[in-house]
């Protein structure tokens, strides 16, 4: 494998680790926010009002992940950029809408 091609597929690997995460982290806070925190949290006894408060910071890093997948497909120039991107902004629409309804019930 030449210089350039070796470069080009350590790029390849380090996008589709960026985007592996982005979307490991987004499924955690809808995991937590929709099937830990609503009922088996009430199971083990915790306050009904904690859901906001762990997804909020989620939801933030998710979002960051998200943003940082996208611009690792964008600067490596990567072939499947713009499918992966259409991918990640679906997501970062839905956690907006997330985080604003959880940013809603705290308030």
């Amino acid at each position: 494998m030449t210089g350039t091609a070796a470069a080009a597929s350590e790029l390849d690997e380090a996008s589709a680790r960026t985007l592996r995460f982005s979307i490991l982290i987004s499924a955690i806070r809808c995991t937590l926010t929709y099937v830990f925190l609503p009922y088996v949290a009430v199971f083990i006894g915790l306050a009904p009002g904690v859901g906001p408060a762990v997804g909020i910071p989620i939801a933030l890093v998710a979002l960051w992940a998200n943003v940082a997948s996208i611009r690792r497909h964008w600067h490596s120039d990567h072939r499947w950029k713009w499918p992966v991107s259409v991918l990640n902004v679906g997501i970062i629409i839905l956690l907006i809408i997330l985080l604003i309804l959880d940013v809603g019930q705290l308030l």
